[in-house]
C-alpha cells in the first residue's frame, strides 16, 4: 500500500467535519504531508465524484453533500489503492519445476482474492463512521493525534 487510502480517508473526514472549502495547504498541515501529494490524491477523489475542487485564488476542496455516506471501498477504488499486494514474486515462469514456474501466478491470485475480500469489508465502513469514532474518543496528544 502507498498510503493513499489513509490520506484520502483523512482528507474526506476532515472536509466532512469542517463543511467548508479547505486549501491543499491546510489539508497537508492536518494530514502531515505536503500539498503536492494532497493535490494528487484530491484530484483522484474529485474525478471519482467524492470531493469538489475550486481553482484559483481562494480555491480549495469541499466535501460532496453526502460525504458521510462515502464507503471506504469507494475511496480505495478512487485512489487505485491495492490493499494486498507484493512487490516481489518467487520462482520464474521459465523454470522446469512446476512449483518454481507457477508459484508467482498462484500467489498473485491469492493476493487478488484477499484484496477483493478487503474491499468487501471496506464497503461496510463509511466516512461518517470514522468521524463519529474519532470524535467519540478523546485524544490527549500522547498518541500523536489531536482533536480538530
Amino acid at each position: 500500500m502507498r498510503g493513499d487510502l489513509s490520506l484520502a480517508t483523512h482528507a474526506l473526514v476532515f472536509l466532512d467535519h469542517n463543511a467548508r472549502k479547505v486549501s491543499s495547504t491546510e489539508l497537508a498541515d492536518n494530514i502531515c504531508t505536503n500539498p503536492a501529494r494532497i493535490r494528487k490524491v484530491m484530484a483522484q477523489l474529485c474525478r471519482a465524484g467524492l470531493a469538489v475542487s475550486a481553482q484559483g485564488a481562494g480555491g480549495g476542496y469541499t466535501p460532496i453533500e453526502s460525504a458521510a455516506d462515502i464507503t471506504l471501498d469507494a475511496v480505495a477504488r478512487a485512489v487505485n489503492e491495492k490493499l494486498i499486494s507484493s512487490t516481489w514474486r518467487s520462482g520464474a515462469a521459465d523454470k522446469d519445476c512446476q512449483i518454481a514456474s507457477g508459484m508467482a501466478d498462484v500467489m498473485d491470485d491469492i493476493y487478488e482474492t484477499l484484496d477483493e475480500d478487503c474491499l468487501e469489508r471496506l464497503s461496510h465502513m463509511r466516512i461518517g463512521d470514522i468521524e463519529r469514532r474519532l470524535l467519540a474518543t478523546p485524544h490527549d496528544g500522547t498518541e500523536g493525534r489531536t482533536r480538530q
